[in-house]
């Protein structure tokens, strides 16, 4: 796995796209301070289609890269669909979706600083997160607060620190999808980590492809971190699961193809 496949995410700001928004009615959009990051950032929102008409609570999905989840016009190679999606499916659950940092994103989604590519402040990004985003939603939204009900989820760099976030704050995130991560950037740290982690209970669905770059350190790195897992909890509890996709490469479709499956299986 190659740095090349996770750069080109740092331009999805400066992207001439001329087309109209695809985002359905569902998704807003507000600005929101990042005081542990020294900076405001962009959150979308999606809610399910009868929560005006509703009073119930709901479970709540946060997900990285927002610009690639609902409009083709902000994505850089193509969105998730993740609300119609999610529509299709009657989900009943909030989404909240964080812009990444551009030429930060790097920075904000590696848990640790590699010596070559720098990075290593995935702690304050999901500081901002925890102590200032989750409590806002909750506060604004009719949500589901406790961990079984809250999910984090990503792709590539978003998936190494949607997998971080589970196992740093379990008692935050109950359910994490875990999309291509890039183990590789970290490896070692995140390994180690997950060796000496307590117990977890946390679900988490694992997707990549078999293709994803010019080896296959995707597919040796997932087989390796599920077996970390499976030493911290029997794998008779079902609570991992893993799908490797033939053919499947480091991309959007990848991750839009996989989403329907991924949140069925965490309950939605």
């Amino acid at each position: 796995m190659k740095l090349r496949y996770i750069l080109p995410l740092f331009f999805l700001l400066i992207k001439a796209n001329a087309q109209e928004s695809t985002a359905s009615k569902q998704v807003s959009t507000f600005t929101i301070e990042a005081p542990q990051l020294k900076t405001s950032r962009k959150i979308w929102l999606y809610l399910p289609k009868n929560y005006e008409s509703s009073t119930k609570k709901y479970p709540v999905i946060y997900m990285h890269d927002a610009q690639n989840l609902f409009d083709a016009k902000t994505s850089f190679a193509g969105e998730w669909n993740v609300d119609e999606k999610l529509d299709s499916l009657s989900a009943q659950v909030i989404v909240v979706g964080i812009e990444n940092g551009g030429d930060k994103r790097l920075e904000e989604l590696t848990p640790y600083k590699n010596e070559k590519y720098g990075g290593g402040n995935a702690d304050k990004y999901l500081e901002f997160i925890v102590n200032t985003l989750k409590p806002e939603i909750d506060k604004k939204y009719r949500t589901k607060t406790n961990a079984k009900s809250t999910t984090i989820m990503g792709s590539s760099l978003g998936g190494l620190v949607s997998f971080y976030a589970a196992i740093k704050y379990p008692k935050v995130f109950g359910k994490a999808g875990v999309f291509s991560p890039a183990f590789w950037i970290n490896r070692k740290d995140i390994n180690d980590y997950m060796a000496k982690s307590k117990k977890l209970k946390t679900k988490i669905y694992f997707l990549c492809g078999d293709s994803e770059g010019d080896d296959d350190s995707m597919v040796t790195d997932l087989n390796h971190m599920e077996k970390l897992l499976n030493t911290n909890r029997c794998y008779c509890l079902h609570l991992n699961k893993k799908v490797i996709v033939k053919g499947g490469h480091h991309n959007e479709k990848l991750w839009k193809d996989g989403f329907d499956d991924a949140i069925i299986w965490l309950g939605y």
